[in-house]
């Protein structure tokens, strides 16, 4: 089971649908796919018609006195499943602060799924903390949209730092520009700058289209209701790129 986490410092730059149509597109491929809806607003679980489940609790999720492999529901897609978010997950740091090898909760608590599934995708909520700590350990790989911003940049520098200071430096990581509008000057700048200094940064770009917007109105990853489109035709390239660059890793 590989395990790869779409992750960012910095909140609002794509993250839930470049998991939920990634997640498709792998499912799609042949891949036994199963998405992880970390973050505690739930957006990959709406998006995916999926419920809360009340035995979801992360403080049992994290003690080891529930199994992820029982909380796992289908999404009506083939061989894509789907592990709904709960608000209690806003607690995950707490409960995995109060157990040994605190750092490693996630990876022991995903064992459980590996006879389930090819690849498990995790939607990640943003900012840094224990929790992160846990994906980064967990993790084969590291999908990172980034907006083109100084900002955004700036986080994108701050995650590299971190993982160099753990020593864990055998994660993959895949960084792409996300929600791109190149009739903006400073959009088309800091692009071009980035490229020049992150050399590992995918050359898929993911434009600021409302029609991928449009997805949380129609509850349904892109690929699926509009294959033949733009967008979706974007996001296929994006998970080529990443398909193969982690299969390298």
């Amino acid at each position: 089971m590989q395990v790869v986490a779409v992750t960012n410092i910095k909140g609002g730059v794509g993250k839930t649908t470049t998991a939920v149509n990634l997640a498709w597109l792998a499912a799609a491929a042949g891949r036994r796919t199963l998405l992880w809806d970390l973050d505690p607003q739930g957006s990959a679980t709406y998006i995916l018609r999926g419920e809360s489940n009340e035995d979801a609790s992360a403080k049992k999720m994290v003690s080891g006195k529930r199994e992820l492999r029982d909380l796992i529901a289908e999404t009506g897609y083939d061989d894509l499943s789907l592990l709904p978010a709960d608000t209690s997950y806003r607690n995950f740091d707490v409960h995995m602060s109060e157990q040994k090898h605190s750092t490693a909760r996630l990876m022991m608590m995903t064992r459980s799924l590996h006879r389930h599934c090819d690849l498990l995708l995790l939607d990640c909520p943003p900012g840094m903390s224990l929790l992160t700590e846990n994906v980064l350990r967990a993790a084969d790989a590291l999908i990172t949209p980034i907006v083109p911003s100084p900002l955004s940049l700036r986080m994108l520098d701050e995650l590299l730092a971190f993982i160099t200071s753990t020593g864990w430096t055998d994660i993959k990581v895949l960084p792409f520009f996300s929600m791109v509008d190149r009739r903006r000057l400073l959009h088309a700048e800091v692009i071009d700058a980035a490229r020049v200094q992150h050399r590992m940064i995918l050359k898929t770009e993911v434009p600021y289209w409302s029609e991928i917007e449009r997805m949380t109105v129609r509850r349904a990853p892109l690929p699926a209701y509009a294959p033949a489109s733009p967008a979706s035709e974007i996001f296929e390239a994006l998970w080529k790129e990443v398909a193969a660059r982690v299969a390298k890793a």
